[in-house]
């Protein structure tokens, strides 16, 4: 059985879409579809909102019992990663 959790938002022009985050093969996969749009698409890759989103979201259903402890830190390490990848690489001496 997949991980699936989903919330709705508006974007910078107003228009209303909704998220999709499922969990497959220890990673997360999202997609969104605008109101009107017939299909899915890819978040490809995944930004820093979204992922910050998602582990609000998370943590939120975590404290409920909805959802596991092992999510949130997927996403946790998910967002140290897209860290690393946007700092600059500072070599040893």
């Amino acid at each position: 059985m997949r991980n699936r959790h989903a919330w709705t938002e508006r974007n910078e022009d107003g228009v209303k879409r909704e998220i999709v985050a499922v969990k497959e093969n220890g990673r997360w996969h999202l997609r969104l579809k605008n109101a009107g749009d017939e299909y899915w698409t890819p978040i490809d890759p995944v930004g820093r909102e979204v992922l910050e989103t998602l582990r609000d979201i998370l943590f939120r259903k975590y404290q409920r019992r909805r959802a596991s402890h092992e999510d949130v830190l997927l996403t946790d390490r998910m967002l140290a990663e897209l860290n690393g990848k946007n700092s600059p690489s500072v070599s040893a001496s």
